[in-house]
């Protein structure tokens, strides 16, 4: 026969009060954090799973921040390209216009303006750095501020770029080419520019007042020259627009890998609210039944009956 003592009731309340609370802090805790753990312990079985998730997650989130950066590059790139690009487009049309009025008033004026332009976009920086100078960022990749510096040496010596193509990896699987170097886009601009500057400063020159007829079949060979120019740096500007979609492409697609890490990450940790309260509520009760049998096992006891 199993002896019931005084003690071993007490004993067996107190654990059950003890668990109890346990209990109820284990639910109080998540309805408070909605969260079902505080660290790994809490979630034994899904530790692996949780562990390799948030790896993902971290990963996505460095590529999110790093592609933010590239953009921005890109988008200077592309404002860049664009101001050389609309400098030679204008070139061109001085051009055209001089030769339909034959008359070279303000011509050369017009293309200083247009090479200074021309020259900035090449020289342009980002983050303090020479984009289109490759790995020589700290140089200035043209090396001529003014039309009449190009009077005298090599188109090739203007260039101080080297050949470095910067790039970028913006997910686990894509290397994008983000540089461009001035020579590639600038070379056949500064000898298109240089060309007209050695003519103006020869016999033949200067550009002023009515054309001349040796002027007029120069400039009129000019117009192609600068019409090629011209589609080259279009060309030179929808590259750069490619490399731009092709990384908002990627960025979406990190975006939507991210929202499901995320709600996979959620379904471990996420606490289900109705079921912690309900819990916390069956808890609470637990702790009250087990006190109030502790209370009651005290005013059973035998003490209370020799009094």
């Amino acid at each position: 026969m199993t002896r019931i003592s005084t003690a071993g009731s007490y004993n067996h309340i107190l654990s059950n009060i003890l668990t109890a609370q346990e209990r109820q802090n284990e639910a109080g805790q998540r309805t408070s954090t909605q969260k079902n753990g505080s660290d790994l312990k809490g979630y034994a079985r899904n530790a692996e799973v949780l562990t390799a998730m948030k790896s993902i997650d971290g990963r996505l989130d460095h590529y999110t921040e790093q592609n933010k950066i590239v953009g921005f590059k890109l988008e200077t790139q592309n404002l860049a390209l664009t101001q050389v690009s609309d400098a030679a487009d204008s070139a061109r049309k001085a051009i055209s216009e001089a030769l339909a009025n034959n008359r070279a008033d303000g011509l050369m004026s017009s293309l200083q303006t247009f090479f200074k332009s021309a020259a900035g976009g090449l020289n342009t920086k980002f983050d303090g750095k020479y984009l289109f100078a490759g790995a020589v960022a700290d140089t200035a990749p043209l090396s001529a501020k003014e039309l009449s510096d190009l009077s005298g040496g090599t188109t090739a010596s203007f260039f101080q770029n080297d050949t470095y193509i910067a790039q970028a990896k913006i997910d686990d699987n894509t290397t994008l080419t983000t540089g461009q170097l001035a020579d590639d886009i600038g070379t056949d601009l500064v000898a298109a520019f240089k060309s007209i500057q050695d003519f103006n400063g020869t016999a033949a020159g200067p550009f002023a007042g009515t054309l001349t007829d040796t002027q007029r079949i120069f400039l009129e060979n000019q117009l192609a020259t600068w019409s090629s120019v011209s589609k080259n740096l279009v060309n030179s500007v929808a590259k750069n627009g490619s490399a731009q979609a092709q990384l908002d492409t990627t960025n979406a697609a990190i975006t939507n890998q991210q929202t499901s890490v995320k709600t996979m990450l959620g379904d471990i940790t996420d606490a289900n609210m109705a079921e912690a309260a309900t819990q916390l509520s069956q808890a609470q009760i637990a702790v009250q039944a087990a006190s109030q049998t502790f209370i009651s096992l005290q005013n059973s006891s035998l003490l209370n009956f020799l009094k």
